[in-house]
């Protein structure tokens, strides 16, 4: 199970993710836009009980996803998540992992924590070189 204090973002962090949420409304996003937005939603899910099962169950559009954090170069993410890419074929109960996987599944999840930590420093380094 992940365990990790939730991500506070800053200010200028939340600010855009507000402006692009209005604007997604009148145009599509930039691809780097987008990888922003898709790093902001996600994290909740990761951060959740159930973590890379509950992101893997979701119907998000993972590839993208994964592909978002490899944009804004949170590669310790993206590792962890192409490692429990085979969680997207399970049931949606948790508990129909063998000891096994569910072992496996914890060892990965382990490694979520470190990538958090240097994610907000990654993303504000992003906008400003690609956003600002």
């Amino acid at each position: 199970m992940f365990s990790h204090e939730p991500i506070e973002w800053p200010d200028e962090i939340e600010i855009l993710v507000d402006r692009l949420e209005h604007e997604s409304a009148e145009r599509d996003l930039s691809r780097e836009e987008r990888a922003l937005m898709d790093v902001y939603e996600t994290i909740p899910l990761l951060e959740s009980e159930d973590g890379l099962h509950e992101f893997w169950q979701s119907a998000l559009d993972h590839q993208r996803i994964i592909n978002s954090f490899d944009l804004i170069g949170a590669t310790a993410l993206v590792d962890s998540l192409n490692a429990s890419r085979w969680c997207g074929t399970r049931s949606q109960d948790r508990c129909d992992y063998s000891e096994t996987e569910a072992d496996y599944l914890a060892t990965i999840e382990e490694e979520l924590p470190a990538g958090m930590d240097e994610l907000i420093d990654l993303l504000l380094e992003f906008i400003e070189e690609e956003l600002g």
